[in-house]
């Protein structure tokens, strides 16, 4: 593993976003399948207090219960209607991973 902070996880091929699916079942992304990602802050309107699921019907969160403690997220474009956000622990890192990797 790359990164891996027991919520979000990078190996050599994808993104690897645990609890995203009711059932538990993590979410794999392939770096190449990964349009952009960007920083979104955190506060009451924005996601902070979204544990799962979604508030939209657009952005998809996984399960964090340390969320409110965080301040940013990463919205994963991958084409599609559903957009996966995530809250690493350490979101620079993740963002590093996946750029070293969506270009090779």
């Amino acid at each position: 593993m790359l990164y891996d902070d027991g919520n979000v996880a990078c190996d050599d091929t994808s993104l690897i976003i645990r609890r995203y699916y009711a059932w538990g079942a993590a979410k794999r992304i392939p770096y190449p399948a990964i349009r952009s990602v960007a920083q979104r802050p955190l506060n009451g309107l924005t996601g902070k207090w979204r544990i799962w699921g979604s508030g939209d019907l657009v952005h998809w969160w996984n399960l964090d219960p340390g969320r409110p403690k965080k301040d940013v997220a990463l919205e994963i474009a991958i084409g599609r209607r559903i957009i996966p956000m995530i809250t690493p622990d350490d979101p620079v890192a993740v963002e590093r991973v996946i750029a070293e990797h969506r270009t090779t």
